[in-house]
């Protein structure tokens, strides 16, 4: 089996918080609006993109960055300071009630951020990143990655007694 590549994992959880991102949206449009789900999901995109944003802050900002390519240290940069802001959100929803009546809103914020983040990196920073990394490269980067996506994925379901 052929291993993916960094950029191909990445898309891949792209899509999976888009997802989320709908199945959130569809709970707040729908007559039960319910909290109690409005707030798994939450769960659920938080652990997604604190996995995600680690796994890339960790082997792919740095490789891209390390490309040599002024443009690409630049877009590193700005995706950094993006993931700055989704943790920001991410925490405080953590402390919020779905009930709150900011929360819906926060969340919304949340989704703009997210895709406009993933339209940078998707529209700009991935096909540069092909043109100054190989795809052996590439390649190696995201077996990387996904070994410390499963790592990071067994320490948060893990259960407390064992941490």
């Amino acid at each position: 089996m052929k291993n993916e590549t960094a950029i191909q994992l990445l898309k891949e959880d792209h899509v999976k918080v888009k997802e989320l991102f709908r199945e959130f949206e569809e709970i707040q449009k729908s007559k039960t609006n319910s909290a109690k789900k409005k707030q798994e999901i939450v769960k659920e995109i938080t652990r997604e993109l604190e996995i995600h944003s680690k796994i890339e802050e960790e082997f792919f900002y740095p490789a891209v960055k390390n490309a040599k390519k002024e443009e690409l240290k630049e877009d590193v940069l700005e995706a950094i300071e993006a993931h700055a802001i989704v943790k920001n959100l991410l925490s405080q929803l953590s402390k919020m009630s779905p009930t709150d009546e900011k929360y819906d809103a926060k969340v919304t914020v949340l989704i703009e951020e997210v895709e406009h983040h993933v339209k940078e990196e998707e529209g700009e920073m991935f096909p540069e990143a092909k043109k100054y990394l190989s795809s052996e490269r590439l390649e190696a980067i995201g077996v990387k990655m996904q070994e410390r996506k499963e790592l990071l994925l067994e320490q948060l379901t893990a259960p407390l007694a064992l941490k």
